[in-house]
């Protein structure tokens, strides 16, 4: 017996015209808002407080930064901002005998300054694992 596969399991269902549901959420929220707003305060102030909302719920619909959904961005920005954030800086300890900044933090040897069989080692190694994980399959 053959049976078919679903196809596009992960594509949202377009509710009301080119927009999913969500969206269309999202854009008659943004302007239930404005129009809240407008009826509610001066036209001037209602266009001042108007704009940004409807920038953001246009934003909400259209713009996808590296294909993600810009909500989920928003989602991000909001829990790091109200997460705890712990910070930890840890010194070194001066060597003995350590008399200056040199001395105490050597800095990070140049790529020159590191043998070469270190280095033509460490590459052997890298592609002879590649070379059995490959095999693996």
């Amino acid at each position: 017996m053959r049976f078919e596969v679903p196809q596009f399991i992960n594509v949202p269902d377009k509710l009301f015209g080119p927009f999913t549901f969500r969206e269309t959420l999202y854009l008659v929220g943004g302007a239930g808002i404005i129009f809240i707003l407008y009826k509610s305060l001066p036209t001037f102030a209602a266009i001042l407080l108007g704009a940004p909302i409807g920038g953001f719920a246009l934003a909400l619909v259209f713009y996808k930064p590296n294909g993600r959904p810009f909500i989920e961005m928003v989602e991000s920005f909001i829990l790091y901002s109200f997460s705890n954030k712990f910070y930890l800086w840890r010194q070194k300890d001066p060597e003995p005998g350590a008399r200056n900044v040199q001395q105490i933090h050597k800095p990070f040897p140049k790529e020159g300054d590191l043998p070469e069989e270190t280095n033509d080692q460490k590459i052997s190694d890298l592609a002879w694992s590649l070379d059995i994980l490959d095999f693996d399959e």
